[in-house]
Formats: C-alpha cells, sequence, structure tokens
C-alpha cells in the first residue's frame, strides 16, 4: 500500500466499508473498521456510497480500451511498414475512384496514348504535338520531353525489360529510344505508306508489330530495323494491332467494323469479328485470369482453352464494347453504356472487371461475370482517348525476354493513366 498517499488510502477503506455494509457483510464491515482504526458512519447520500463500484467497472473500461487501441495501433505500424506500393498491391479489387492523385499537364496537343515502364515509376505519353514526354507517375513531375516526330505520335510501348520505347507517328516513321542511354532517339524504321497508328513489342521483344492508315499491319525486327512481314486484309485504316501474351497471335481493330485475327508468323487470317455497326477504336485480349468470369457470362462450364489468346474484346465508334471467343468468332457479351464513341480497353488484373473509356469524358467499370457496368469515374473534361493500367516485373522473373512469357514476367500494379483531348495526364491511385 505504499503506492497510496494517507489521504488516497482513508478513501480506500471509506469506500470498501460502504460497499461492505451496502452488501451486508456485518462481519467483515466490523473487522476492516477496527483493523483500519478508521471513523465511519455508513451514508447513503456521502460521495463513498457506491465509489468503489464506480471505479471498478471504469478500471475494466479503460483495459478494453487499452487493448482496442494496443491493436489499432498493431495494425497501424504493420500498414506503415509496407511500402506504398506493396500497400496498393495489395487492394486486389481495387478501381479507380475520383479525384485523380496527379494531373499532369504540359502537352500541347490532344495525348493519344499512354504507357507505363515495366519496372520503375515512369510513364510515357504521346501527343499530337509531335512530342512524347516522359514522367514520373508517383510523384506526379514532368522528366523530359523526347523530339524527333514531324508530326503526330499515335502510340508509344515499352519493351518487357524497359530498355527501349517505341513511338509511331503520322510522318510515316516507327522510332524507337533507348532509355538506358538519356533517351536517345536510336532507330527509325520506315514501311508505311500512311499514318502509323498503333506499334507495340511483341512478347520476346525481337519484334514490333505495326498498324496504319495504309490498311495494313506490318511485323519489323528490331536489331537489323527491316520489314519482316506485310499483313494485308483490312479494307480500311487499321486503328490498332496488339499480340497475345504468348505473341502467337495478333488482334487488329479497323475503319472497316471489323476486327480481325491473325497468326504473325504467315500473316494468316485467323478469324474475323463483325457485328459493330461503326468503325473500331480499341481492341484488347483478355488475360488468363478473365476466363473463369467470362465463360460464367457466357453460361459456359469453366472448361476450354487454358493459353493466352482466347477470348478477346473490342470497342467501337457505335458505343458498344462487345466480348468474343476467338476460336468460334462468337460474340459472347455486348456491353452497352457509354454515351459516346469508346476508345480505349484495359482488363483489370483480377480477371474480374473491364475497364473502358469514352468520348462519352467518363471511365466505366464493368463486371465481366455479369456484364453490368457497376461504376462510372468523371474522368475528364473532353473526350477520353486512351487508358492503361500500371506494369511491374516480378522479381523472380527471368530477364531474358525470348525466354519469358509476358505473362509470367509481369504482374500488375494499382496505378492508372488515362488521357485524352483535354491535353491532361491523369494519375489514379488507391
Amino acid at each position: 500500500m505504499a503506492l497510496l498517499s494517507d489521504r488516497q488510502k482513508e478513501e480506500l477503506h471509506k469506500s470498501m466499508l460502504e460497499y461492505l455494509h451496502t452488501s451486508n457483510f456485518t462481519a467483515a464491515y466490523n473487522a476492516l473498521k477496527e483493523d483500519t482504526g478508521v471513523e465511519y458512519t455508513p451514508d447513503p447520500k456521502a460521495k463513498y456510497a457506491g465509489l468503489l463500484e464506480k471505479k471498478w467497472t471504469s478500471v475494466i473500461r479503460l483495459q478494453k480500451k487499452i487493448m482496442d487501441l494496443e491493436t489499432r495501433n498493431a495494425s497501424l505500424q504493420e500498414e506503415l511498414s509496407i511500402t506504398p506500393s506493396k500497400r496498393a498491391a495489395m487492394q486486389a479489387d481495387w478501381v479507380p475512384r475520383a479525384p485523380a492523385a496527379h494531373v499532369l499537364t504540359g502537352h500541347r496537343g490532344h495525348i493519344t496514348r499512354v504507357a507505363f515502364h515495366p519496372q520503375y515509376s515512369i510513364l510515357a505519353s504521346a501527343s499530337e504535338d509531335a512530342t512524347v514526354k516522359i514522367w514520373d507517375w508517383e510523384t506526379g513531375e514532368f522528366e523530359r520531353t523526347l523530339k524527333g516526330h514531324h508530326r503526330a505520335v499515335h502510340d508509344v510501348d515499352f519493351d518487357h525489360k524497359g530498355h527501349l520505347l517505341v513511338t509511331c507517328s503520322s510522318d510515316l516513321f516507327i522510332k524507337i529510344w533507348d532509355s538506358e542511354n538519356e533517351w536517345k532517339n536510336t532507330k527509325t524504321l520506315s514501311g508505311h505508306d500512311h499514318s502509323v497508328s498503333s506499334v507495340r513489342f511483341m512478347p520476346g521483344d525481337q519484334y514490333i508489330v505495326s498498324a496504319s492508315r495504309d490498311s495494313t499491319i506490318r511485323v519489323f525486327d528490331v536489331a537489323s530495323t527491316h520489314l519482316v512481314r506485310t499483313i494485308s486484309g483490312h479494307s480500311e485504316w487499321v486503328r490498332c494491332a496488339v499480340p497475345s501474351d504468348d505473341g502467337r497471335l495478333l488482334a487488329s481493330a479497323s475503319k472497316d467494323k471489323t476486327a480481325k485475327l491473325w497468326d504473325p508468323l504467315t500473316g494468316e487470317c485467323k478469324g474475323e469479328l463483325r457485328g459493330h455497326d461503326n468503325e473500331l477504336e480499341a481492341v484488347c485480349f483478355a488475360p488468363v485470369a478473365a476466363y473463369a468470369a467470362i465463360r460464367e457470362l457466357a453460361g459456359l462450364p469453366n472448361v476450354g482453352p487454358k493459353g493466352p489468346g482466347a477470348y478477346v474484346a473490342t470497342g467501337s465508334r457505335d458505343k458498344n464494347i462487345k466480348l468474343w471467343d476467338v476460336q468460334s468468332g462468337q460474340m459472347i457479351k455486348n456491353l452497352a453504356g457509354h454515351d459516346n464513341w469508346v476508345r480505349a480497353l484495359v482488363f483489370h488484373p483480377s480477371g474480374k472487371l473491364l475497364l473502358s473509356a469514352a468520348d462519352d469524358k467518363t471511365i466505366r467499370v464493368w463486371e465481366l461475370s455479369t456484364g453490368r457496368c457497376m461504376k462510372t469515374v468523371e474522368a475528364h473534361s473532353h473526350f477520353v482517348a486512351t487508358l492503361a493500367w500500371g506494369r511491374q516485373k516480378v522479381s523472380t522473373a527471368k530477364s531474358n525476354g525470348a525466354d519469358t512469357k509476358a505473362g509470367e514476367a509481369e504482374k500488375l500494379v494499382n496505378v492508372v493513366a488515362s488521357a485524352g483531348v483535354d491535353q491532361t495526364i491523369k494519375i489514379w491511385l488507391p
């Protein structure tokens, strides 16, 4: 009892005597009174009435509060110990929500495409102002401008290591830039007879595939810059051509209202997807992670192709998005909801959702298993032309591009970039 002052001791004894008296513990009351030598007359109106019970319950309340605070503190400490990128990556169902984390300004023309670096927090943007700009998406800071094209730049893409950047333009040229050598323009490729509207590295990074207003798709060798193959079949401007994750198929979208599937090695047309009522603006292969949800949407058993390239999504000026079975060429589902041209599509890394951007200034989030639009983000003040999800390499992946399939070499982190006619790039973060 040495911890208590004389006054505190007296208050404790009187509280105990009051408690023993009200509880009819007469013998205990008399014994305590005799042992302590305290003169006390029980009084229900005195401050000692019920004091011991009050103190006891408040101690229990405080103990519970302390335990809750300790638990909360431990979880916050754990959260703080995780870096922002890891914390973001843990939210498997994250989708963009307003407001954007960063708004990047600097381009003097419509922004046509954005692309994420596969390793670092670098974003490249292409614009009708004939430049490509490099940004840090984590901080929102501008890093540099790449000048070399003489007309609008329509597409931009990093290789799977992030060493090279490829761009294409209305000046008919495709340019390769070296990110490890001051972003110098090291190679210039030619071969198209009209504006080059899209360019992508093929898995393995040995070849690039381009699409053009000259109605062709062309495959170039990166090392030699030679034209390897010209693929013809569309009757109009080919807006874009993209490879499947294993590089065994190409999907193209055209002004002729069709999407086509091609064998990049032979140039043979493997299928035609016909059903849109207007020009196509976007085509995108579904990742393997999305197959279960797409089959549920189609009412199919969850069996069938397991490899990349089984399903594609297309976006059109008819304001619709369509999901297709590549093998049969059949449309699985039409996703209607946008009020203007659909310009860009990207699958959510979880495989459960599809994101779309359109000239109605919005980004929409579609639930693949039901085909329902579950969210609309008022994204820009003008048409939204491009949408991209962050890329980040898995540290255990092999670094030699030829041996590493794209699907194995990369995982996606939770960052989305959008851009368009308002000349701003918006970075959406958790």
